[in-house]
């Protein structure tokens, strides 16, 4: 008798129907985890410009941790997906159990680098002593209680490989609802609450994503799951941990160098003022309200596509590709009109400083031409990843912000000035696309061709 699993309608159940299935739940955790990083940005900001800036140096420093843990996540989805389309669960399981032991590790890492070096991180961004007072007191506490940023992010992305994105959408709720209640008792001192300011937000976040992270690891403790942690039966192979890393190291990258991008994109603006750091760290925060959209979108479409490829149905994999392409391109279009019509009533939920204004913007509405093409590259490099194929997905990054957009916006701000400088975020997305769609095609002509091939074998063979 043939037994059936979970991960079993991935390559069985219609194409539309499941990608909404197991993106919108993704897609309203993320939404939610998004309006948290959106108000905690607007209580700092009503405290002052400085403070609002001084987050926004602390961002890289966050974006390096959840780089690591996102990037083991994407690998493990990957590879668990793919294994389970090949119907090696023990496998699979064995996966999950050394991305348990990867977090941890992570985050006594993330601990002891806040001990002894956040001072000395935040001044590797600012020599301005006001700015390294706040970001130093918002990091550090970040940084000692990061274990609480790896168990979430990582955890959540085992459930995703076996295609369940509801239970990783709880926890995202869990804690962006939690971390929304706590801000303001924290920042401002409310209902009988120390006023701790910059410092009340950072105790915010670690809580609330610690217990987000408690409850995901019940989860994956339980036997309701096609995938479980049996840490008593587990065995450490280096093979699993190469596979897990041969997706996820380039998606650490990615991530690594988004963190760099943003440093030296500071760097650059620092050079103009300080308000056009704080308009840098809006623009991110707004951005992210839509772009979660993309990134759970991909929560369902990452392991949709890992099944079937390794499942070797390319019929299924192209509708799934075609399907996810179109619906990030409206939410990509979304993102235009809404931050290219009315910049100013966004900004001002921020900060009405008419300097806040006169810079945030044109910089909004000269940056929101790049989402036309920065959600296709999204999905496209979620497609390599997908697939198996982490080095295109490394090289696409590096040439969307290393090649080109750091040197355009020094180039547009040193000749054109800070106006010009936005320009630099279209133009960069949209000579990537035309890399990424061009490669993209013939990595996945060349697979699909193998599988046309391989299924044409076994109908001979079930013919003879």
């Amino acid at each position: 008798m043939e037994v059936t699993r979970k991960s079993d309608r991935l390559g069985k159940e219609k194409i539309s129907s499941l990608l909404f299935k197991l993106s919108a739940p993704a897609i309203i955790g993320m939404l939610i985890q998004a309006l948290y990083n959106i108000i905690d940005s607007i209580y700092i900001g009503h405290l002052s410009t400085e403070a609002l800036s001084a987050l926004s140096l602390a961002f890289p420093i966050q974006m390096i941790l959840i780089a690591f843990g996102v990037g083991t996540g994407v690998g493990a989805t990957s590879l668990i997906s793919r294994l389970l389309g090949q119907g090696e669960k023990e496998r699979a399981n064995n996966a999950a159990e050394h991305v348990f032991f990867i977090a941890i590790i992570y985050g006594i890492i993330g601990a002891l680098g806040g001990i002894f070096f956040a001072d000395d991180l935040i001044h590797l961004f600012t020599s301005d002593a006001q700015l390294i007072d706040l970001g130093q007191q918002y990091i550090r506490i970040i940084l000692i209680g990061s274990l609480a940023t790896f168990m979430p992010t990582t955890f959540n992305y085992i459930l995703r490989g076996e295609g369940n994105t509801f239970l990783p959408m709880i926890t995202m709720l869990i804690g962006a609802i939690l971390n929304i209640i706590l801000d303001p008792l924290l920042i401002f001192g409310l209902g009988g609450f120390p006023r701790l300011e910059v410092a009340g937000a950072a105790y915010a976040t670690v809580f609330s994503r610690f217990v987000g992270g408690l409850f995901i690891t019940f989860i994956l403790f339980s036997e309701k799951n096609e995938i479980t942690l049996r840490l008593k039966k587990f065995t450490p192979d280096w093979q699993i941990i190469k596979e897990i890393y041969e997706i996820g190291l380039p998606a650490v990258v990615n991530r690594l160098l988004f963190s760099f991008t943003v440093i030296i994109i500071n760097r650059i603006l620092g050079s103009f003022n300080t308000t056009a750091i704080a308009v840098m760290g809006i623009i991110f925060r707004l951005q992210s309200f839509f772009l979660m959209c993309v990134f759970g979108l991909n929560q369902g479409y990452l392991p949709l596509v890992g099944y079937n490829f390794g499942y070797k149905k390319p019929e299924r994999l192209k509708r799934t590709i075609l399907l996810g392409s179109l619906t990030a391109f409206g939410f990509g279009t979304l993102g235009f009109i809404a931050f290219h019509i009315f910049p100013q009533a966004f900004i001002n939920l921020f900060n009405q400083d008419p300097k806040l204004l006169s810079l945030g913007i044109p910089a909004l509405k000269r940056v929101s031409f790049s989402y036309f093409f920065m959600v296709l590259n999204i999905i496209g490099v979620a497609t390599f990843q997908a697939i198996g194929k982490g080095l295109p997905s490394f090289a696409i990054t590096f040439l969307r912000q290393v090649i080109i957009l750091i040197p355009s916006m020094y180039l547009l701000g040193k000749y054109f000035g800070l106006k010009a400088s936005w320009l630099a975020f279209p133009t960069a997305e949209g000579i990537t696309f035309i890399l990424m769609i061009t490669w993209l095609v013939l990595t996945l002509k060349n697979a699909m061709d193998r599988m046309t091939t391989t299924e044409s074998v076994q109908l001979k063979k079930e013919r003879a």
